[in-house]
């Protein structure tokens, strides 16, 4: 009786899925390709058709630089346009593309105020025929985060906001409930010790503050490349990364 049940439920939820679209279908994730980062995110990667919350940390808090790059390397592992969203054009382009995401499949909408780029965000999610929302906001209140998640979900288009402070004093707002599913922060640190004199490869601290269904983590890891991706780096156990994450988790 109870197998024959479950086998019309089954068939009632497949038709239902016909018929809607998105109620019960399988979400798709796009995974970071580093197995303790994926391990630690339910689905194994971030979700598609959902809200992604990211902020810098320690002194990028205000800038939110590494986060940005963090965002766009995402953005770039997406398939077709992405529409960037923001109050303030100071966007670097040059970096952008370092991180693997080419200004060719860029679209920028450019607001007077904030209200005005979450209004973008979520037209642009409904819309969907775009790899990626990405926002530049100061505050992201529940209802707007809740409008925005339910956009992501009905077209299966992932949102990405870059938390953008003009104060200090303002990144407490990050402690904040959201409708987000997934909240991160992301701090530069030093570069990565070459054999030879030079530059070596930016290094982020990566703290996983929320995950709906999953747990808080941080790892240390090499910035996004051309392809838009990050490697685990070594170092987690250093007492510069230790002092900073200790210091990230102050303004959250």
């Amino acid at each position: 009786m109870t197998a024959a049940r479950d086998r019309v439920i089954s068939d009632l939820r497949d038709r239902i899925a016909a018929l809607e679209g998105s109620a019960f279908r399988k979400p798709a994730f796009l995974a970071f390709g580093v197995p303790e980062i994926d391990a630690v995110l339910p689905g194994g990667g971030l979700s598609h058709g959902a809200l992604h919350e990211f902020a810098g940390g320690g002194a990028g808090t205000v800038d939110g630089a590494a986060a940005a790059l963090c965002v766009a390397g995402i953005a770039a592992r997406t398939k077709g346009p992405i529409l960037w969203c923001l109050t303030r054009p100071d966007l670097f382009f040059p970096a952008l593309v370092q991180a693997g995401l080419s200004t060719e499949r860029l679209v920028f909408a450019e607001a007077d105020k904030e209200e005005d780029v979450l209004a973008s965000m979520e037209e642009g999610l409904s819309y969907g025929g775009l790899g990626a929302v990405v926002g530049e906001i100061v505050r992201l209140p529940m209802t707007a985060s809740r409008r925005l998640q339910l956009a992501a979900e009905k077209t299966g288009t992932m949102g990405l906001v870059v938390r953008r402070w003009r104060r200090q004093t303002e990144a407490s707002d990050f402690g904040q409930p959201t409708a987000s599913t997934t909240r991160w922060r992301v701090s530069a640190l030093p570069s990565e010790e070459l054999p030879v004199p030079g530059v070596g490869r930016p290094r982020w601290l990566l703290e996983l503050i929320r995950a709906k269904a999953g747990e808080c983590a941080e790892f240390v890891v090499g910035a996004c490349d051309v392809t838009g991706r990050i490697h685990l780096s070594p170092g987690s156990g250093d007492r510069e990364v230790e002092a900073l994450g200790r210091r990230g988790k102050t303004v959250a």
